[in-house]
């Protein structure tokens, strides 16, 4: 009986564990979102910057509306707050009808999203969370609100990103202290090995299950292709190549006149600059470039003789090692810190190509987490015995050759979602997401 008495005090104490650390979790979310709007006006909070985005005051709400559906009404089995329709579902309008419907102000959205929070924490102080439920198992449910947030944060940052007017405060945080990276490139070994993951109570169902894979062996860029890169493929006649190009891709450089990444200016005397969140500044020569859509990347990796990474060299490259198998990130499974990897949004860009050397893999690749997404040549599809999990439409609904898979979270990315499992992805002509690339050749 004591021993039974001590396992199930001991169980109490890790379920209290568990729901301090969630509540920690969507406490730290909502800070970083109200410090990100806290500077921007009411009116640029409403208005719809691009086609592209949501105006960000319906950003706010959706993400009220998302953690209402699964922390109270779903879990908690509560009523909701207020009838919204359909305003706050994700499928229901598309991007470029949002600035049109009826949404809250943006006071409103705040004081929903908080009276929203204080239901969510009534029901995680009440509820079981080890009581057989797979949505509860590990706090899934919660974590998923979390990146949730986290990920809505990304998008809002690209929506201040593609707006006119009063430029948004650059925080003045350093870079990372310079180090000098050698070898452009590394060999990965081949064989086998294993893509995806099992367990993690963070892992989406796209991540899911981890399985067997073979790669033949293969050289990757030990940095992501930089500004100076990039420069020279311009100055090279890369935009009006064809041979270079997609076909589709081609087609859409010629009709949409592209002659340089996103947010890139030539000034009159033929210097290059660059716009971010509205401050234009001398284009930095050693930046990882961003702002480039998978064509872009495939057209430079083809002129520099090589291609881009498939999504499974990508990982085998971030998380395995060859004694120890599977890591969570590149350098190991510590948590991300400033010493590893830019996340977090704190620098509200990329820090110089080949920083972080305490976060290489043990080939020596830099920066596989942090500072740029990076488009790979794969398709976005489910892994073999994928199951939907806990909804459809946040994977399954987006499988098929239209999406790229984008790999190692931006800067912008928040740390709990920037595992090296982690798949992202979108259409092959966008490019207002904070992406770049590497290349890669075969062995």
């Amino acid at each position: 009986m004591p021993a039974v008495d001590s396992a199930a005090r001991e169980g109490a104490v890790a379920e209290e564990t568990l729901k301090t650390e969630l509540a920690a979790e969507l406490e730290a979310a909502r800070r970083r979102t109200l410090a990100l709007v806290d500077p921007v006006s009411e009116r640029d909070l409403v208005t719809q910057h691009s086609a592209l985005m949501s105006p960000i005051a319906w950003d706010l709400a959706h993400m009220g509306y998302f953690e209402e559906l699964w922390l109270v009404r779903r879990v908690g089995g509560l009523q909701p707050l207020a009838d919204h329709g359909d305003l706050y579902e994700a499928f229901a309008h598309a991007r470029d009808e949002r600035g049109d419907l009826p949404i809250l102000e943006p006071k409103a959205a705040l004081l929903y999203l908080a009276a929203v929070r204080h239901r969510t924490l009534d029901v995680l102080d009440r509820i079981e969370l080890d009581g057989g439920d797979r949505l509860l198992a590990g706090g899934f449910v919660y974590r998923m609100v979390v990146q949730h947030e986290h990920q809505h944060l990304e998008t809002m940052l690209a929506t201040l990103q593609l707006r006119d007017g009063t430029p948004h405060p650059l925080p003045d945080v350093p870079g990372p202290p310079s180090a000098a990276l050698g070898a452009r490139e590394a060999l990965v070994a081949g064989g086998r090995f294993s893509l995806g993951v099992d367990g993690d109570p963070w892992a989406y169902d796209n991540e899911r299950p981890a399985h067997e894979v073979e790669l033949a062996p293969f050289w990757l860029d030990t940095a992501p292709v930089s500004n100076g890169d990039y420069l020279a493929f311009i100055a090279d006649g890369g935009y009006a190549d064809a041979r270079l190009w997609a076909a589709d891709g081609w087609r859409w450089c010629q009709d949409e006149g592209v002659e340089h990444p996103l947010f890139w200016r030539r000034e009159g005397d033929g210097a290059w600059s660059r716009v971010r969140f509205g401050n234009l500044g001398e284009l930095p020569p050693d930046e990882p470039v961003q702002h480039v859509c998978w064509y872009e990347a495939d057209a430079f990796a083809r002129w520099a003789g090589k291609r881009l990474p498939s999504e499974a060299e990508w990982e085998r490259a971030a998380s395995w090692e060859a004694t120890s198998g599977k890591r969570r990130y590149p350098w190991g499974d510590r948590a991300p810190d400033d010493e590893l990897a830019n996340l977090g949004g704190a620098r509200f860009g990329p820090a110089v190509a080949g920083s972080y050397p305490e976060g290489e893999s043990p080939e020596g690749v830099r920066q596989l987490i942090g500072d740029v997404w990076e488009w790979t040549s794969s398709d976005f599809g489910g892994y073999p015995g994928f199951e939907s999990f806990p909804y459809d439409e946040y994977s399954e609904v987006f499988f098929g050759d239209e999406y790229k898979v984008l790999r190692g979270p931006s800067w912008a990315t928040h740390p709990v979602v920037a595992r090296a499992t982690f798949r992202n992805w979108d259409l092959p002509i966008r490019r207002q997401i904070f992406a770049g690339f590497r290349c890669a050749r075969d062995a």
